[in-house]
């Protein structure tokens, strides 16, 4: 079981790191060409927005409640039900999504007042970030349909295509921002219509591997089909829909809260934040969500035939493998958080000062990576049974702890203090789900953990000393050029990873052991 899911996991990261991987020149590229200043924040903003819907209704609250439903049709029932199911599902998530894109589009302006009531104070900076706003909108619609059809591709174990799909994200923005930009004024208006061609784009891409598996939708839209009363698959996704929103976007609800207190504060606090967040969300993307990818479609599976011990032991499996990578990545970012900002991003129009603040809200949310991995994965133990209510208390719990903690880092720390308060409401987050997990008796600890954790903690010990002796000091990374810092950047991230893998191999652990 866990060789396949192994297997499963490897594929769906190495596809995510070749697409976190443009992520990166793509935001270098942003960097580079219009720097960290007001476009910047505006079109981050206008991004934004969308991208947080997408995540809280699409890719999480949606997928969370429709994965274990379509599983549990899968096991227990005929294909036609199955197609019956998609075809009344795409026609409601269609048409609702329909209604959000045409009202988003309309209330631009309310929305950026919203979600970032410092604009208005800038006029010219609250108007460009309207109108983009009103481009990027309709993204929420294709990428929302998007999710949808990798959601379904997951559940029958098909996870390459929706893995390689955020690729096109990448290649779209790049293109808008080398070849489109001249073309528009200003010229940043080129990323917002990158956004929504990359959203059709994804679409479509998605559209063939559905047709292979003869799960291509036929929408079934309510209201419309008045003979037909509501389809009970759909009213079991609606029902465990609502509480996922807040269980399983907290994290996304946290982001967007930083973003809207930074935009009080002084001009780039938005994009700094943004670059730290984005280089968080590297080992988050390329190993928790591809994690929590491949085992709630197991998770469920195994729910829904009552296959209590071998879902306590997905569970097992899976934290094993968030603290093997976690700890690590979350050292490394910390320590790495200069040179890796001043080796990505540091030309053009992003200077020193750029790397020096992104830094600090890098070293900060470095400390919740761990914590944002772990809600992935122990959320997805309670969608698999059908729980979201238990995952959305806890989740409004941490958001109230986030803005109030908010509140009080926002004034000596500023930006870096809002990328505090995050990390640490994660961490609650996901202690009150590990607890209330082990308190419903769904998960029991394997025996070993105390020797697994114990060989983690000297491997990495071992590998933060190499760091902290060897790097050279910020000044350095700041004032050298750009293959000097890739050469040296390249060779301590080879030497931490080489210690690491080293010291856990003499402490005792094997690869089979993680199998």
């Amino acid at each position: 079981m866990s060789s396949r899911l192994l297997k499963a996991l490897g594929v769906v990261s190495s596809l995510t790191f070749v697409s976190r991987i443009l992520g990166f020149v793509r935001d270098m590229v942003i960097a580079h060409s219009f720097g960290a200043g007001t476009g910047a924040d505006a079109f981050l903003v206008a991004f934004k927005i969308p991208n947080f819907m997408r995540r809280l209704f699409a890719e999480g609250a949606f997928a969370q409640a429709f994965v274990p439903v379509l599983s549990a049709y899968k096991t227990q029932r005929e294909h036609t039900e199955v197609q019956n199911l998609v075809n009344h599902v795409a026609g409601t998530l269609g048409s609702v999504l329909f209604v959000i894109t045409l009202l988003g589009m309309l209330a631009a302006p309310v929305l950026v007042l919203l979600f970032a009531p410092g604009f208005f104070a800038d006029s010219s900076k609250f108007a460009l970030t309207g109108e983009m706003l009103r481009i990027t909108f309709p993204y929420i619609f294709f990428i929302s349909l998007t999710a949808f059809a990798g959601a379904i591709l997951n559940a029958y174990g098909r996870f390459a295509a929706p893995a390689l799909t955020p690729v096109l994200l990448n290649l779209c923005l790049i293109a808008a921002a080398l070849w489109w930009a001249p073309h528009f004024n200003p010229p940043i208006l080129a990323l917002a219509w990158g956004v929504l061609i990359a959203g059709l784009v994804q679409f479509l891409f998605q559209l063939p591997f559905l047709l292979k598996l003869q799960l291509l939708p036929k929408p079934i839209v309510p209201f419309v089909h008045r003979n037909q009363p509501p389809h009970e698959g759909v009213q079991r996704i609606l029902k465990l829909m609502l509480p996922a929103v807040f269980a399983v976007s907290v994290t996304q609800i946290s982001l967007l809260i930083d973003t809207l207190m930074a935009s009080f504060l002084a001009t780039g606090s938005v994009a700094w934040l943004y670059y730290s967040d984005r280089l968080l969300e590297f080992p988050i993307g390329v190993f928790g969500v591809a994690l929590a990818t491949v085992v709630l479609p197991k998770l469920s599976r195994q729910a829904a035939a009552d296959q209590q011990q071998n879902y306590s032991d997905t569970l097992n499996w899976s934290l094993r493998w968030v603290f093997i990578i976690g700890l690590p990545c979350t050292l490394g970012l910390m320590l790495l958080a200069v040179p890796i900002m001043a080796t990505l991003f540091q030309r053009g129009e992003f200077n020193a000062t750029d790397v020096s603040m992104s830094a600090r809200s890098l070293i900060a949310y470095s400390l919740g990576l761990i914590a944002f991995v772990l809600i992935k994965i122990l959320a997805s133990g309670f969608f698999a049974q059908h729980n979201t209510k238990t995952p959305m208390r806890i989740a409004i719990i941490a958001m109230l702890s986030n803005i109030g903690m908010n509140l009080l880092f926002i004034v000596p720390l500023a930006h870096a203090g809002l990328a505090l308060a995050t990390a640490l409401s994660a961490s609650l987050n996901a202690t009150l789900l590990y607890v209330h997990l082990r308190r419903e008796n769904h998960f029991q600890l394997q025996p070993g953990w105390g020797r697994f954790f114990l060989r983690l903690g000297l491997a990495s010990t071992a590998m933060s000393l190499v760091l902290w002796w060897g790097v050279p000091a910020a000044h350095w990374w700041e004032n050298a050029g750009e293959m000097a810092c890739a050469g040296q950047l390249s060779l301590w991230i080879s030497a931490a990873a080489a210690v690491y893998l080293a010291v856990l191999w003499l402490s005792g652990l094997r690869p089979k052991m993680l199998l």
